[in-house]
Protein backbone atom coordinates (compact mmCIF):
# COMPACT_ATOMS: atom_id res chain seq x y z
CA UNK A 1 0.00 0.00 0.00
CA UNK A 2 1.58 3.23 -0.87
CA UNK A 3 0.61 6.75 0.89
CA UNK A 4 -0.36 9.56 -0.96
CA UNK A 5 -0.94 12.18 1.34
CA UNK A 6 -1.24 11.82 5.78
CA UNK A 7 -2.38 14.24 7.81
CA UNK A 8 -4.59 14.64 11.29
CA UNK A 9 -7.96 14.41 9.35
CA UNK A 10 -6.89 13.36 5.75
CA UNK A 11 -5.13 10.11 4.64
CA UNK A 12 -4.87 9.14 0.82
CA UNK A 13 -3.57 5.64 0.12
CA UNK A 14 -3.60 3.05 -3.34
CA UNK A 15 -6.79 1.56 -1.89
CA UNK A 16 -8.53 4.51 -0.32
CA UNK A 17 -9.33 7.88 0.81
CA UNK A 18 -9.85 8.30 4.92
CA UNK A 19 -11.55 11.54 5.68
CA UNK A 20 -12.35 12.68 8.87
CA UNK A 21 -12.49 8.73 10.34
CA UNK A 22 -14.66 7.80 7.51
CA UNK A 23 -12.89 5.54 4.83
CA UNK A 24 -14.10 5.69 0.95
CA UNK A 25 -12.25 2.81 -1.18
CA UNK A 26 -10.63 3.92 -4.70
CA UNK A 27 -12.53 0.91 -6.18
CA UNK A 28 -15.71 2.59 -4.81
CA UNK A 29 -15.20 6.01 -6.19
CA UNK A 30 -16.03 6.93 -10.19
CA UNK A 31 -15.35 10.53 -10.19
CA UNK A 32 -13.40 13.26 -8.52
CA UNK A 33 -13.19 16.90 -8.83
CA UNK A 34 -13.20 20.65 -7.18
CA UNK A 35 -15.16 23.15 -6.57
CA UNK A 36 -13.73 27.09 -5.72
CA UNK A 37 -16.08 29.06 -3.53
CA UNK A 38 -16.21 33.18 -4.07
CA UNK A 39 -13.03 35.29 -2.79
CA UNK A 40 -12.87 36.27 0.95
CA UNK A 41 -13.38 40.28 1.41
CA UNK A 42 -12.04 39.36 4.78
CA UNK A 43 -8.49 37.97 3.50
CA UNK A 44 -8.54 40.62 0.85
CA UNK A 45 -8.63 43.47 3.09
CA UNK A 46 -6.03 41.42 5.31
CA UNK A 47 -3.02 41.41 2.59
CA UNK A 48 -4.45 45.34 1.72
CA UNK A 49 -3.72 46.32 5.41
CA UNK A 50 -0.05 44.65 5.13
CA UNK A 51 0.82 46.80 2.11
CA UNK A 52 -0.11 49.57 3.81
CA UNK A 53 1.91 48.70 6.73
CA UNK A 54 4.58 48.21 4.15
CA UNK A 55 3.88 51.35 2.75
CA UNK A 56 3.21 53.72 5.54
CA UNK A 57 6.60 54.61 6.79
CA UNK A 58 7.62 55.35 3.16
CA UNK A 59 5.07 57.63 2.44
CA UNK A 60 5.58 59.30 5.61
CA UNK A 61 9.11 60.07 5.07
CA UNK A 62 8.22 61.45 1.59
CA UNK A 63 5.74 63.71 3.08
CA UNK A 64 8.05 64.41 6.03
CA UNK A 65 10.84 65.20 3.07
CA UNK A 66 8.34 67.45 0.95
CA UNK A 67 7.19 69.18 4.33
CA UNK A 68 10.62 70.74 4.92
CA UNK A 69 11.14 71.64 1.36
CA UNK A 70 8.18 73.54 1.59
CA UNK A 71 8.51 75.12 5.13
CA UNK A 72 11.46 76.96 3.38
CA UNK A 73 12.90 76.95 7.11
CA UNK A 74 16.57 77.31 8.01
CA UNK A 75 19.31 74.65 7.12
CA UNK A 76 19.39 73.13 10.44
CA UNK A 77 15.65 72.64 10.86
CA UNK A 78 15.20 71.10 7.06
CA UNK A 79 18.22 68.80 7.99
CA UNK A 80 16.30 67.62 11.18
CA UNK A 81 12.99 67.87 9.53
CA UNK A 82 14.61 65.62 6.51
CA UNK A 83 16.84 63.42 8.69
CA UNK A 84 13.41 62.45 11.01
CA UNK A 85 11.51 61.51 7.64
CA UNK A 86 14.65 59.42 6.54
CA UNK A 87 14.42 57.48 10.24
CA UNK A 88 11.28 56.72 9.81
CA UNK A 89 11.73 55.49 6.24
CA UNK A 90 13.85 53.40 7.48
CA UNK A 91 11.58 51.74 10.00
CA UNK A 92 9.92 49.39 7.61
CA UNK A 93 13.07 47.65 7.26
CA UNK A 94 12.95 45.81 10.19
CA UNK A 95 9.38 45.46 9.76
CA UNK A 96 9.58 44.37 6.33
CA UNK A 97 10.42 40.36 6.65
CA UNK A 98 7.83 40.08 9.02
CA UNK A 99 5.04 41.39 7.33
CA UNK A 100 6.35 40.05 3.74
CA UNK A 101 6.16 36.55 5.21
CA UNK A 102 2.64 37.16 6.02
CA UNK A 103 1.62 38.33 3.60
CA UNK A 104 3.58 35.21 1.44
CA UNK A 105 1.38 32.62 4.13
CA UNK A 106 -1.80 34.66 3.32
CA UNK A 107 -1.10 33.93 -0.48
CA UNK A 108 -0.23 29.90 0.77
CA UNK A 109 -3.49 29.87 2.26
CA UNK A 110 -5.41 31.67 -0.13
CA UNK A 111 -8.65 34.03 -0.37
CA UNK A 112 -11.36 31.09 -1.36
CA UNK A 113 -13.11 28.22 0.09
CA UNK A 114 -12.12 25.29 -1.62
CA UNK A 115 -13.85 21.82 -1.52
CA UNK A 116 -13.03 18.54 -2.93
CA UNK A 117 -15.91 15.80 -4.42
CA UNK A 118 -16.14 12.33 -5.19
CA UNK A 119 -19.11 10.22 -6.31
CA UNK A 120 -18.77 7.39 -4.19
CA UNK A 121 -21.41 4.59 -4.92
CA UNK A 122 -23.38 6.93 -7.11
CA UNK A 123 -23.64 9.40 -4.63
CA UNK A 124 -21.78 13.02 -4.53
CA UNK A 125 -19.68 13.02 -1.40
CA UNK A 126 -17.90 16.16 -0.16
CA UNK A 127 -14.79 14.60 1.45
CA UNK A 128 -12.86 18.11 2.23
CA UNK A 129 -13.05 21.45 2.17
CA UNK A 130 -10.94 24.43 3.78
CA UNK A 131 -9.65 27.30 3.05
CA UNK A 132 -5.86 26.25 3.16
CA UNK A 133 -4.93 26.30 -0.65
CA UNK A 134 -1.25 24.60 -0.06
CA UNK A 135 -3.06 21.95 1.94
CA UNK A 136 -6.16 21.41 -0.71
CA UNK A 137 -3.53 21.18 -3.17
CA UNK A 138 -1.88 18.59 -1.56
CA UNK A 139 -4.59 16.29 -1.03
CA UNK A 140 -6.23 16.73 -4.77
CA UNK A 141 -2.73 15.99 -6.35
CA UNK A 142 -2.73 13.06 -3.26
CA UNK A 143 -5.85 11.81 -4.89
CA UNK A 144 -5.65 12.56 -8.51
CA UNK A 145 -2.06 10.36 -7.79
CA UNK A 146 -4.22 7.76 -6.50
CA UNK A 147 -6.96 6.87 -8.46
CA UNK A 148 -4.84 7.47 -11.80
CA UNK A 149 -2.23 4.71 -10.06
CA UNK A 150 -5.17 2.50 -9.45
CA UNK A 151 -6.76 0.03 -11.48
CA UNK A 152 -9.04 2.02 -13.31
CA UNK A 153 -6.81 4.47 -14.24
CA UNK A 154 -3.93 1.96 -15.06
CA UNK A 155 -6.70 0.32 -18.00
CA UNK A 156 -7.57 3.87 -18.97
CA UNK A 157 -4.06 4.93 -19.57
CA UNK A 158 -3.70 1.13 -21.74
CA UNK A 159 -6.84 2.55 -23.63
CA UNK A 160 -8.92 0.33 -22.35
CA UNK A 161 -11.91 2.87 -21.67
CA UNK A 162 -12.85 6.38 -22.74
CA UNK A 163 -10.93 9.73 -21.91
CA UNK A 164 -10.73 11.54 -19.42
CA UNK A 165 -14.05 13.76 -18.85
CA UNK A 166 -12.67 17.90 -19.84
CA UNK A 167 -13.06 19.93 -16.95
CA UNK A 168 -11.43 19.49 -13.03
CA UNK A 169 -13.03 16.19 -12.98
CA UNK A 170 -10.86 12.87 -12.69
CA UNK A 171 -12.45 9.70 -13.44
CA UNK A 172 -10.77 6.26 -12.63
Amino acid sequence: MVTYYDDRSVQVTSTSVRVDGRTYPLAEISMVWHLRGSRSWRVLAGRGAIGAALAGPLVAAALGVALALWLHRSLTVTIAIVGASVLVGLAVGPVADFLFEHLDRSYARGSRQLELWARWRGQPVRLVCTGDALRFGQIYRAVQRAVEAGPAGQAERSGQTGGRPPGNAVRP
